[in-house]
């Protein structure tokens, strides 16, 4: 059967997500609390809308480093995994140098941006070395980043 843990959901999946949650952001529909965060994020990323708002287009696309496109679905999924680590503060010291790097740019959401260039960071060193990922390394990164 299926052992994926319920917190990782399949590409598919993903994307019938943020699609859904466009969709409904626009129709004015009710949305969940996930389903109104996921749209936020959409809303910051206008690039995104005309992906998002074909569905079996968004099934069926591929992204390649090849291409140059940016993944959308990778993106938003980042952008709400940050918001979850600082909402619980996780690794500890996250919020803090988050918060200090959105002042330092005038804008959170230039931060998560840049929190996402340090989760590649910790990501690819990860693979390399096949170690588990190193979340004071990802922190020291963000606060480098907070104080420069």
């Amino acid at each position: 059967g299926d052992n994926r843990p319920m917190f990782q959901p399949s590409q598919p999946e993903v994307r019938r997500f943020f699609c859904t949650a466009r969709r409904k952001r626009r129709e004015a529909l009710p949305l969940t609390p996930i389903e109104a965060q996921a749209a936020t994020w959409v809303d910051a990323h206008p690039e995104y809308h005309a992906e998002l708002a074909d569905l079996d287009a968004a099934l069926a696309a591929i992204y390649t480093v090849e291409d140059g496109r940016t993944n959308p679905f990778l993106h938003l999924s980042m952008h709400l995994s940050i918001a979850e680590q600082v909402a619980i503060d996780q690794p500890a010291g996250i919020r803090q140098a988050c918060e200090l790097l959105a002042a330092r740019l005038g804008s959170a959401h230039a931060a998560h941006h840049e929190l996402m260039e340090c989760l590649g960071e910790m990501v690819w060193a990860s693979q390399r070395s096949g170690l588990p990922p190193d979340g004071h390394a990802y922190l020291d990164c963000v606060r480098r980043r907070a104080t420069r």
